[in-house]
């Protein structure tokens, strides 16, 4: 699976799960999935990928090129803060 092939079929998945997963009774939101992150080596792919919903979902889609298998997860960002390290003197 070409670099390509593999971000396009990412936003797919992504783009699916969060329709799935969104609330029943609402009405499907416009957002647009993005590619955060991606790396290619040899024949693996990883990518993280985010939506402009306000969520605060990610997702981490690695393609395993000698088994053609793809694997997901859904994570949830719950906090982000700064920590200040104090250099030793």
């Amino acid at each position: 699976m070409g670099n390509d092939e593999f971000l396009n079929k990412c936003r797919e998945i992504v783009k699916q799960y969060e329709k799935d997963h969104l609330d029943k009774s609402d009405i499907i939101p416009e957002f647009e999935v993005f590619v955060v992150w991606s790396c290619k080596t040899l024949q693996n792919n990883k990518a993280l990928l985010s939506t402009t919903l306000f969520n605060g979902m990610y997702y981490e889609i690695t393609y395993n090129g000698d088994k053609k298998e793809l694997y997901f997860d859904a994570y949830k960002k719950f906090e982000n803060r700064c920590i200040k390290i104090e250099e030793e003197q």
